[in-house]
């Protein structure tokens, strides 16, 4: 016969445990004995051991005790049916200790391959990593919302910065990254940047230059995205459109709008 201390340490449980399932209706209380103390025999052990082994499975306890009122058989049909449910558990936590070990890896966490690749040819070419970054978040919801044309784009982007034209725009805006609005070398960046996406109409058609058909919404989030990581593009954006082009994502021809006047100093 075994105390309520013996009985927990055999069992591998506490003390607190036992009591908690005899609270629960789980685990039967053996009267005292003559010297008022509870006295557990061999089966309570092998009793608790099963109420334990269940409960860390997660069986709940009311589940728990309906199990060890059953038969044989719709006992271990309900053991069969615990374990399924674990080996799913299992797959599904490994699938997220494969997720968590990606965040090392930075950009392919949400990026599809291709993506991750051209995002690694700019950072070799130069280019600043704020640009990159910027290029990187807007590329996270364009790839979630249209997976399927990420093949298609990314041709195309690979195609553009093969183009020496291209890649020193890239490396211009590098440069001017925390230069003020009012920096000549923006100017110079929107002339060339101007002149290289309407050659590249001319040449390819309007759909070449902006062909990603998303919604406007998007659209502005992409944008907000670029501006808040690279702020002369909000610049660049007035900038061009003075020079035909207006957006940033989504790229449109407009009419070339006179520069504004030159603020003058207060009185």
């Amino acid at each position: 016969m075994l105390t309520i201390g013996e009985l927990a340490s055999y069992a591998g449980v506490t003390v607190r445990a036992v009591r908690h399932y005899h609270a629960k209706g789980l685990l039967p209380e053996p009267e005292r004995d003559h010297s008022g103390y509870r006295r557990y025999d061999a089966g309570a052990v092998i009793e608790l051991i099963r109420i334990r082994t269940l409960a860390e499975a997660g069986v709940p306890l009311a589940r728990v005790r309906e199990l060890l009122q059953s038969g044989e058989e719709e006992f271990a049909a309900a053991v069969a049916d615990i374990d399924r449910r674990l080996r799913a558990e299992i797959r599904e936590r490994q699938r997220h200790r494969e997720r968590i070990a990606r965040l090392a890896s930075g950009d392919s966490l949400a990026l599809p391959p291709e993506v991750v690749e051209y995002l690694d040819r700019l950072r070799a070419l130069g280019v600043d990593e704020r640009i990159v970054r910027a290029e990187r978040d807007g590329w996270i919801p364009l790839a979630a919302h249209s997976p399927g044309r990420v093949a298609e784009w990314m041709a195309r982007k690979r195609e553009q910065i093969d183009d020496p034209r291209l890649v020193g725009f890239y490396l211009t805006l590098s440069q001017a990254l925390d230069r003020d609005d009012d920096d000549p070398r923006l100017v110079e960046l929107a002339d060339k940047l101007a002149v290289y996406i309407t050659r590249m109409a001319d040449e390819r058609g309007e759909h070449y230059v902006d062909d990603t058909d998303i919604e406007s919404p998007l659209v502005k989030l992409m944008d907000t995205l670029a501006v808040d990581t690279v702020p002369p593009a909000r610049r660049l954006i007035e900038l061009l459109k003075q020079r035909g082009w207006t957006g940033w994502t989504k790229l449109e021809r407009v009419a070339p709008r006179p520069a504004a006047p030159p603020r003058r100093p207060a009185p």
